[in-house]
């Protein structure tokens, strides 16, 4: 991808949240969400690598990586919406998505296990497909994850781990909740990995490429941990930082600015400006559609 395709690609996704978040309130969205903002550069980084029928799992803050994957804002919006156009027929909502190869699930640390046995069942069709799973600080705490690390390490299952740490679970700072290292539940179960402390897309692509073709050159696991910071709240308005401290993450580790320096400001308004006009005509294409029918019968 050039310059401006990963520019177009991250402020889609900052685009379709900040709508999410901005008619949240007005009852558009039934349930929950929870919103990608500030993340953006690690779905566009990780997923502009992928081979045609590679796997993806995401998780409750899956947004970002289906719009990084591929996926339709339309399809999306109208998903969340429970409409009947939506991803999966408006049933999965915003958390439990399935389109082509992307799954994602809200349980924490439920899609580890499943991703891990998915990429060993495509290693044993004897194919060059691998999975790509992401998981956030806060699934640490999940006992499973470390079942699935240790099998993954000792039948060489053929998935990168993507560990996003934006530093907060819900409303709890890692340094409350978190004991020791992240990289050392890596090392625990021999399985290398590579730690990045950016918000720039283009570092975290060059990377993630190298790691990628490792996991499909050696068909074992590794570990992707990146560190970054979340924007928004949890979920739709649950957030207790002070407000100096999102500015100040704002200010030094957006993606969209970082690497918006390095287009044009004219290029910048331009593709800002399709994708505004994008982002609302599939939101409001979406806002139209029928919800799915009810069945009286069996």
């Amino acid at each position: 991808m050039d310059d401006q395709a990963f520019y177009r690609k991250l402020y889609q996704i900052r685009c379709f949240e900040e709508t999410v978040l901005d008619n949240f309130p007005k009852g558009v969205f039934p349930g929950t969400t929870h919103t990608y903002l500030g993340q953006e550069a690690n779905a566009v980084g990780v997923l502009s690598n992928l081979a045609k029928n590679d796997i993806v799992f995401s998780n409750h803050r899956g947004h970002g990586h289906f719009l990084a994957y591929g996926g339709e804002p339309y399809l999306l919006f109208a998903e969340l919406m429970g409409r009947s156009t939506g991803v999966c027929g408006g049933r999965g909502g915003s958390q439990h998505l399935h389109w082509n190869n992307f799954y994602s699930n809200g349980i924490q640390g439920g899609i580890v296990p499943i991703a891990t046995g998915m990429a060993l069942a495509e290693k044993r069709k004897g194919n060059s497909t691998i999975v790509i799973a992401f998981l956030g600080d806060g699934t640490l705490g999940e006992g499973v994850i470390y079942e699935a690390f240790n099998l993954a390490s000792k039948w060489h299952a053929p998935i990168l781990y993507v560990l996003e740490n934006n530093r907060i679970a819900q409303t709890t700072p890692i340094e409350m909740t978190l004991a020791g290292s992240i990289s050392a539940r890596f090392s625990a179960f021999d399985i290398p990995f590579c730690e990045l402390e950016t918000s720039d897309v283009v570092v975290i692509y060059q990377k993630a490429h190298s790691w990628l073709n490792y996991v499909r050159q050696t068909q074992s696991p590794a570990g992707f941990i990146l560190h970054t910071h979340r924007f928004g709240p949890h979920s739709k308005g649950d957030d207790t930082r002070p407000l100096q401290q999102i500015s100040q993450m704002q200010t030094q580790s957006d993606p969209l600015t970082i690497h918006g320096a390095r287009l044009t400001p004219e290029s910048r308004t331009f593709i800002e400006s399709e994708v505004k006009v994008e982002i609302q005509e599939a939101f409001q294409k979406a806002l139209n559609d029928p919800f799915p029918k009810v069945l009286t019968e069996c």
